[in-house]
């Protein structure tokens, strides 16, 4: 009879570790190779309103994954305030996210909105994106606790 009271704690223990690494594992940013954004530089869409090709010279890590950037001053900005320059939903497709699912993205498929950056998966489902930003992502916004905990793509 002793050994049922002990292993309530045990396993109590155990789901809340295993709780803890979900956590974690949804607050990741989607990388290949553990470059996010295939290695462009999140801050130039916000000052120069195009993808920029980055340089490991001038990478941070955030939320898992390494971040490259076109210049030091760009990393500076990034480490400062990283969740205004990261992409929304840890960097999965937006338009996906809406629909209920994480998908890889493209990062010429984007669009600063509210001052945040959305990618898509590819430029004709940034099409469809841009058709309805505003409903896609409230849909997106809603979703995105559920696609979160998803596996990767």
């Amino acid at each position: 009879m002793t050994f049922i009271p002990r292993m309530v704690p045990i396993a109590a223990a155990a789901t809340l570790a295993l709780s803890s690494a979900s956590i974690a594992f949804a607050d990741e940013i989607y990388a290949t190779n553990g470059i996010a954004i295939n290695g462009y530089d999140a801050v130039a869409y916000f000052t120069d309103h195009k993808p920029v090709k980055g340089t490991q010279e001038f990478s941070t890590s955030y939320k898992g994954a390494t971040f490259y950037f076109a210049s030091a001053a760009h990393r500076d900005a990034f480490v400062k305030d990283p969740e205004h320059f990261a992409p929304q939903y840890g960097g999965y497709c937006a338009y996906g996210t809406a629909e209920g699912h994480k998908a890889p993205t493209q990062p010429q498929a984007f669009t600063v909105v509210d001052d945040k950056l959305y990618l898509n998966y590819n430029d004709e489902v940034l099409g469809t994106w841009r058709s309805d930003i505003s409903g896609y992502i409230k849909k997106a916004n809603a979703n995105w606790d559920t696609v979160r905990a998803q596996p990767a793509p």
